[in-house]
């Protein structure tokens, strides 16, 4: 069993991505700029988007946070959008989820210019995507893919399975996997209305679970020999940890690691690869390499 270790494979990434910047500054050019918008004060969100800000210190880029209360309204929140729009110095930005009941984030989302559309969710970029056609793919599909690259496991003629259906995960896999250009995978998407999941997941050579239910993901569902990819992270309340919670994932890690070949930890896996992957997208915006 080999665990593959985003940790370490996104800091090897990060300093890619400050090489690359550092070339972009010595020819002139100035430092991409990523901004985020952050609307409330959960702590899983508020947490991501500080390791955000400090991705793009790390890479070089220059970065703004913009935080608001939870009583901004929808169409204060979609004029900030749009302000961000028209700033020709923000090369992308990310509204991050989820927001307040009584703002949509599809009208947010399509309020964003696709361009600078950096996580990917604009409709523009999701169905280019499924085109098969050049944009920003969103960054935790993108990070599994690049992850399971530089551990070189193999995607072609396997069989994958995917456990969850979202529009931030499941459905953008699924696509790229199935892709000559991404993945040439045969693909089984997996959801709560799917009988017999568990033998569908045995059929696996490589399962993802990305549905955030914790250690729903057992030995008895893993055939031996698979790897593993575990989205989940999902804060449990737990007295002994100074924080007052620990991270669990949606695989049952300590009797599923031993029949795999390669597996992810929570945390340390597929997290610091999505955050990798955004920077990646954040480069490619201020180079115009998707759309010009």
């Amino acid at each position: 069993m080999q665990i593959l270790d985003g940790k370490i494979t996104a800091e090897k990434i990060r300093h890619e991505i400050a090489d690359e910047v550092q070339k972009m500054v010595s020819a002139g050019l100035r430092r991409p700029h990523l901004a985020a918008i952050l609307v409330g004060h959960d702590g899983g969100s508020l947490t991501y988007v500080n390791n955000k800000v400090k991705a793009c210190h790390d890479c070089g880029f220059e970065s703004t946070l913009l935080h608001f209360g939870t009583g901004i309204t929808e169409t204060e929140l979609i004029d900030e959008v749009k302000k961000l729009n028209d700033n020709p110095e923000i090369d992308g930005f990310i509204v991050q989820l989820p927001l307040p009941h009584h703002i949509s984030e599809r009208r947010v989302i399509e309020a964003i210019d696709y361009r600078k559309d950096v996580d990917g969710f604009h409709p523009v970029n999701t169905g280019r995507l499924n085109a098969g056609l050049p944009c920003f793919v969103s960054a935790t599909p993108r990070g599994i893919l690049e992850l399971l690259r530089r551990y070189d496991v193999r995607t072609r003629s396997k069989r994958v399975v995917i456990l969850g259906r979202s529009n931030i995960v499941g459905k953008p896999l699924a696509s790229m996997l199935m892709q000559r250009s991404y993945g040439d995978a045969t693909v089984t998407v997996c959801h709560s209305h799917t009988l017999n999941i568990a033998d569908e997941c045995r059929r696996a050579d490589i399962l993802i679970a990305a549905i955030g239910q914790p250690e729903f993901v057992t030995a008895d569902m893993v055939r031996e020999g698979a790897t593993v990819i575990d989205v989940g992270t999902t804060r449990i309340p737990d007295a002994s940890c100074a924080r007052g919670y620990r991270l669990a994932g949606d695989v049952k890690f300590d009797e599923v690691a031993p029949k795999c070949a390669y597996i992810t930890p929570v945390p340390g896996g597929v997290g610091p690869m999505t955050i990798a992957m955004l920077m990646q997208n954040t480069l490619a915006a201020a180079r115009k390499e998707y759309y010009h």
